[in-house]
C-alpha cells in the first residue's frame, strides 16, 4: 500500500508516492524518477517499483514540477535537480534508509546522474554530502534518437558513486557500441547491464521468446543483486 506525500520545492509543491518493500523492511530506498513523457503513476514506473519492492528494495516515486502543473513540457535540468533535492531531503527524513538509490527512467536517470556528477566535482573538505549512495539508470539517453553525435556523456566520469546502468540493446537512445565507447572513460564503479532485443521503454519483440514482464524481472533482479553488492561494501 502506497502513502502519498506532498513536497514542497521553493514556492511550488509536487506529490511523491512511498511504495514499501514486500518484506516490510526499508535498509534500502530507490527514489525513482519518471521519463520525460511520462509521470509518477505511469505504467512502466508502477512496474518497476512492483518488482524492485518485490526483491526488499522500497521505491519512492514522484512528479517533476512540470507534471505536477501538467505540463508536458520538461523544466530545466536545474530545475529537475531542485525537485530532486526536495524529494531527497523528504526520503532521508521519513524514511532514513540504510542505502538510498538514487536514479529512474531516461531523463529522470540523467538528472540524477548530472547532479550526482555535480555532488562528485564538488566533494571539498566540508563541502555537502553526496545526494545518495548509488545511482540506478533505466534506460539512460545517451543521444536522441538518429543523432549519435550529441553525446550526453561529458559528465558521466565524474560521477564518484557506484552506479548500474541497464539498457537495451535495441534501445533507439542509446546505441551500443557508442555506449561501450562511454564505458572506457568511466571508472570501476560502473556496472553496465545489456538487455537483448529490449528497447527504450524496455518492451521485446515476439520473436525473443520473452514477454516485458520478463524484462522487467531481470531489471530487478540485476537492481537486487547490484544493492546487495552495494550494501555489502558499506
Amino acid at each position: 500500500m502506497s502513502d502519498t506525500w506532498q513536497i514542497q520545492v521553493g514556492a511550488d509543491e509536487t506529490s511523491a508516492a512511498w511504495d514499501p518493500p514486500a518484506n516490510g523492511g526499508a535498509h534500502a530506498v530507490f527514489i525513482c524518477a519518471h521519463g520525460a513523457g511520462g509521470h509518477m503513476n505511469d505504467r512502466s514506473l508502477l512496474a518497476a517499483s512492483q518488482a524492485i519492492r518485490g526483491r526488499g528494495i522500497g521505491v519512492v516515486r514522484f512528479n517533476f514540477l512540470y507534471r505536477a502543473r501538467k505540463s508536458a513540457r520538461p523544466d530545466p535540468m536545474p530545475r529537475l535537480i531542485a525537485c530532486f533535492d526536495a524529494v531527497t531531503a523528504r526520503v532521508r527524513t521519513e524514511l532514513n534508509p540504510g542505502v538510498l538509490i538514487l536514479g529512474g527512467r531516461s531523463m529522470g536517470g540523467r538528472a540524477a546522474s548530472m547532479w550526482m556528477a555535480e555532488a562528485s566535482a564538488d566533494a571539498r573538505p566540508g563541502s555537502r554530502r553526496a545526494p545518495g549512495d548509488g545511482l540506478l539508470l533505466l534506460a539512460y539517453p545517451l543521444h536522441p534518437p538518429g543523432q549519435p553525435e550529441k553525446l550526453r556523456a561529458a559528465h558521466l566520469p565524474s560521477i564518484g558513486q557506484p552506479v548500474l546502468c541497464i539498457n537495451g540493446t535495441r534501445d533507439a537512445f542509446c546505441d551500443r557500441a557508442l555506449m561501450e565507447k562511454v564505458l572506457h572513460t568511466v571508472g570501476p564503479n560502473w556496472r553496465m547491464h545489456w538487455i537483448d532485443e529490449a528497447d527504450h521503454g524496455f518492451h521485446v519483440p515476439k520473436r525473443s521468446g520473452r514477454t516485458d514482464g520478463d524484462v522487467v524481472a531481470e531489471v530487478a533482479d540485476e537492481t537486487a543483486r547490484w544493492v546487495a553488492d552495494l550494501a555489502a561494501a558499506r
